[in-house]
């Protein structure tokens, strides 16, 4: 493997890492378009890349969860006005997100919640990578759209019940109110008012089941069941302080 440095602003490096290339994994950090998909997807049909496999978010085109829901409108559009084969894989909430709540964990504190008991069909992200390696290497999905969830829509707080049972240990969380999250993202991860408002509103849409949705796409591809939030709790103990 070679990594090879780009910038969505400077075509000729793209180009040369795709030259050679027959398959493309699209994937950008989470934020507003900055046209980073569409680079990318310029620079596959100028070097002859035929299959885009494009990591986009469950919701994308939700007019209620506000800016996240328009992250990946204008890539998704790229890809699939590429020309190319290409397939779009809209994950649900990684289990991975979990990892969020170490340092609380460790120190005894508990896991702010921000969606009450809304539920997500949270995803392990190595279903995510399995899913993305059999579209890229398979034609058969070509054209299609796949919503990726683990087997269950689980909430919050059953998400810290499955890791104090793993874990061996008592958990807690704390609900935020709107005002509080606001205030929480603020004062913890440095949000500015938008982005506070933001992330407002996708927690109110998961608080009010738009998340709620479990798919058999996982299944469908990979022929197996998705995993559990469980497996993913096993596998990731140590990042707990375990």
């Amino acid at each position: 493997m070679e990594a090879v440095r780009g910038d969505h602003h400077d075509p000729a490096p793209l180009r040369e890492a795709m030259t050679g290339a027959s398959a493309a994994f699209l994937l950008r950090p989470p934020g507003p378009d900055e046209g980073q998909d569409a680079a990318l997807v310029a620079a596959a049909g100028a070097t002859g890349v035929r299959r885009l496999v494009k990591l986009s978010a469950v919701g994308t085109g939700e007019p209620a969860l506000g800016p996240f829901g328009r992250w990946h409108v204008d890539g998704e559009r790229a890809v699939r006005e590429s020309g190319a084969e290409w397939v779009v894989l809209r994950p649900s909430t990684f289990a991975s997100n979990s990892l969020s709540w170490a340092g609380a964990l460790r120190a005894g504190e508990p896991v702010p919640n921000m969606t009450g008991d809304g539920t997500s069909g949270v995803i392990d992200p190595r279903d995510v990578a399995a899913v993305a390696v059999r579209a890229l290497l398979d034609g058969r999905y070509a054209g299609r759209t796949f919503t990726l969830t683990g087997p269950e829509a689980i909430s919050l707080p059953d998400q810290v019940a499955v890791l104090a049972s793993v874990l061996g240990r008592p958990l807690t969380t704390r609900s935020l109110a709107p005002d509080e999250i606001r205030e929480f993202l603020r004062t913890t991860w440095g949000f500015d008012d938008a982005q506070a408002e933001a992330v407002v509103l996708s927690t109110a849409f998961v608080r009010d089941g738009g998340n709620a949705a479990v798919t058999a796409d996982v299944p469908e591809v990979l022929g197996r069941p998705a995993r559990t939030y469980r497996a993913w709790a096993r596998a990731h103990t140590e990042a707990f302080g375990v």
